[in-house]
């Protein structure tokens, strides 16, 4: 079993035994995952990057990756798959000998 399969059925098994399945459709998943998110940058707000506590940063990023690792199961995405893909668009979309050291979008290199 993958790292990635132990978490998924880790978080299944959790739900279920909660019964939380009934709450977590995509449009609710998706929301939970943007809350986290946002209570995420709130580590940072009115703060030096530098200043974050790297605990609470842990805290918040762990239940980001866990809404995300649940909308993946939802909708049966292969996580090693989709994000490798991702890469692969972005690599072309950012070629090295344009990208690199700089932080300008994609269409403006």
């Amino acid at each position: 079993m993958t790292d990635i399969e132990e978490i998924t059925l880790k978080l299944r098994q959790f739900n279920q035994e909660r019964d939380w399945d009934q709450f977590h459709n995509g449009k609710d998943l998706a929301i939970a995952l943007s809350l986290e998110a946002s209570e995420l940058l709130e580590c940072f707000l009115w703060k030096a990057p530098e200043d974050a506590k790297t605990e609470k940063i842990r805290e918040e990023l762990a239940d980001v990756l866990n809404y995300a690792f649940q909308m993946a199961d939802k909708y049966d995405l292969d996580i090693k798959q989709i994000m490798l893909e991702k890469l692969e668009r972005n690599a072309r979309k950012y070629p090295v000998e344009k990208a690199k050291g700089s932080a300008k979008k994609y269409n403006e290199l």
